[in-house]
């Protein structure tokens, strides 16, 4: 178990709080969205507990920190990104240096 996991499953956990306790009725279709991925986001979170490539699925970075974009709806990552954001960042940077930037 590392630091991140738990606190991936605490961020995820708290989101699914935070959305149910909001809820006065019957929750739109979007409330039920988010909170359904906050809870298969906390379900994950609980299983790399003891997975042995945690929760980013990342051989390289089996502890590493999930990419807080993946799986996001309205900023969805590009092909072939996963959830490990370290991964991801240096798919990122390597972009930027190809386009030019620094």
């Amino acid at each position: 178990m590392s630091y991140a996991d738990l606190r991936e499953l605490r961020s995820a956990l708290t989101t699914a709080s935070d959305i149910a306790f909001a809820l006065d009725a019957a929750p739109s279709g979007r409330e039920t969205e988010l909170l359904t991925d906050a809870l298969r986001r906390a379900l994950s979170a609980a299983g790399a507990l003891t997975a042995e490539h945690g929760a980013t699925g990342c051989a390289e970075h089996p502890r590493g920190a999930v990419d807080p974009l993946y799986g996001d709806p309205d900023d969805p990552l590009p092909p072939g990104y996963g959830r490990c954001l370290l991964c991801n960042d240096r798919r990122r940077r390597a972009g930027a240096q190809r386009r030019g930037w620094r």
